[in-house]
């Protein structure tokens, strides 16, 4: 029994209106506590939804960022084109993950709770079309992850690829290679998941808000249907027998830089939100360590991207030239890689953490162009490179205090603070092979039949 309270009205003068006048005075007591209680209990469930909802928020709010990343990096012949294909994306996901993918990935399980059986599942097996589920507000939030996934993959095939080929891999990309990346990591019936009641080697994968289920899969998504779909027209030619790449830079810087800051501002949802119930104390202290690391990450991949290209153009040209590009490519580096570990690393950790996804950047799309591997948007290194550091940092970083607020009675640790302890680095490796695995062999077979068939370029 629960108090329905006005605006005007307190919890205890609602519950003592509803109290029964024929009871005794120990029976009225007891109504009293218990009413008290179930009023707490709806409120806590209220604030809970109400957190995953804004969070949900902020985090499809980043297709917006996505979106502008990709126009501000097109030609402006093909910006109404790329605009329309991010759209098909957000759809495509929101169909693919609604009908299966949810069920496929979290069917029956609960997000943040160890179970006492350990039954290992492939996939989960019941709410499909969302049946009998009553967390609507969890699946939102899942969503927006599910189609965060699928837009990395529309920048680096911009420009080239049909429509069809668009609402086609999004909807498999939502509906079942991303839902059993996300069972076997984040739910308590997943073989790599820590949440299951023996872990692997004793503590599982941790992947705190994403850099390995959300970034590593869209990154190797993209990778493969890059590879598949080939490069843009005049892109790669040889003169001499000397590789050359041609620079097609996009129409507007201004909208690139509008689109970091948009995924910047998203961030904190999909970081802070992956805390999932705010009105646990500890989660609160969680979501606060992860606002903080997002920020300090990214600013530290801009520095550290910035820098280093302007050294490597000064080595090369004599001239030392700041690039804006690569700064606020390093910056959503710094995001990317922060993500798996945002609320249980400490400040100076995420600091080093975003200075070296700077670095990796760099090295990534350097690579890419020595493999004419055309991107537009560089969405490879950011998300698959900086993505692969940001879930190897947790088995580095990972602090055993944050880490027992997630798992109390867990020991697991970073390597730098347990030297002689590298279980969890190793299962941050071993998850990393799995997801790399797991795409590989779902999707270059699908982009293959595709560019086949004739729907993909």
């Amino acid at each position: 029994m629960s108090a329905t309270t006005s605006s005007s009205q307190s919890t205890f003068d609602a519950c003592l209106q509803s109290l029964s006048a024929n009871l005794t005075t120990d029976e009225q007591q007891t109504q009293m506590l218990r009413c008290i209680s179930n009023t707490i209990d709806e409120t806590k469930s209220g604030v809970d939804a109400f957190y995953l909802i804004y969070a949900a928020s902020l985090v499809f709010f980043m297709q917006a960022g996505f979106a502008m990343v990709c126009a501000g990096s097109v030609r402006l012949k093909n910006l109404q084109n790329t605009m329309l294909k991010n759209l098909l994306d957000a759809c495509g996901a929101a169909l693919g993950f609604y009908t299966v993918g949810y069920a496929f990935a979290w069917g029956s399980s609960y997000p943040g709770i160890k179970v006492d059986n350990d039954e290992l599942t492939f996939a989960g097996l019941s709410n499909f079309f969302l049946s009998d589920l009553d967390q609507k507000a969890f699946w939102l939030f899942q969503f927006s992850f599910a189609a965060t996934s699928a837009t990395i993959v529309a920048g680096a095939l911009a420009e080239r690829s049909q429509m069809l080929a668009y609402l086609l891999y999004s909807t498999a990309l939502t509906a079942f290679v991303y839902p059993i990346v996300v069972h076997s990591i984040w739910t308590p019936n997943g073989f790599l998941s820590s949440f299951n009641a023996n872990p692997l080697l004793g503590i599982g994968v941790i992947d705190y808000a994403g850099s390995l289920v959300v970034h590593v899969t869209g990154g190797q998504t993209a990778l493969i249907a890059a590879h598949v779909l080939g490069a843009r027209k005049g892109r790669f030619h040889e003169i001499d027998g000397r590789r050359i790449a041609k620079d097609f830079p996009g129409h507007s810087i201004a909208l690139k830089m509008l689109g970091v800051f948009i995924l910047w501002f998203g961030w904190y949802g999909f970081n802070a939100g992956s805390v999932y119930y705010i009105t646990v104390k500890s989660n609160a202290v969680l979501a606060q360590n992860a606002v903080v690391n997002t920020t300090l990450s990214a600013a530290a991949g801009c520095i550290s991207a910035l820098l280093a290209k302007a050294w490597l153009s000064e080595r090369q040209t004599g001239e030392a030239t700041f690039s804006l590009t690569d700064a606020l490519w390093g910056c959503l580096s710094g995001l990317v890689s922060v993500t798996g570990g945002c609320a249980i690393i400490d400040s100076w950790a995420s600091i080093v953490i975003g200075l070296i996804s700077g670095l990796i950047y760099l090295w990534g799309s350097n690579l890419l162009v020595k493999m004419q591997v055309d991107d537009a948007v560089d969405a490879i290194p950011i998300h698959l490179c900086s993505g692969v550091w940001g879930a190897l940092s947790v088995g580095l970083f990972a602090v055993p205090e944050y880490v027992q607020l997630i798992h109390p009675g867990v020991t697991a640790a970073g390597w730098f603070y347990k030297i002689n302890d590298g279980r969890l680095l190793a299962c941050q490796v071993i998850g990393i092979l799995f997801v790399l695995g797991w795409v590989t062999v779902l999707m270059l077979p699908f982009f293959g039949l595709l560019h086949y068939l004739g729907w993909l370029r």
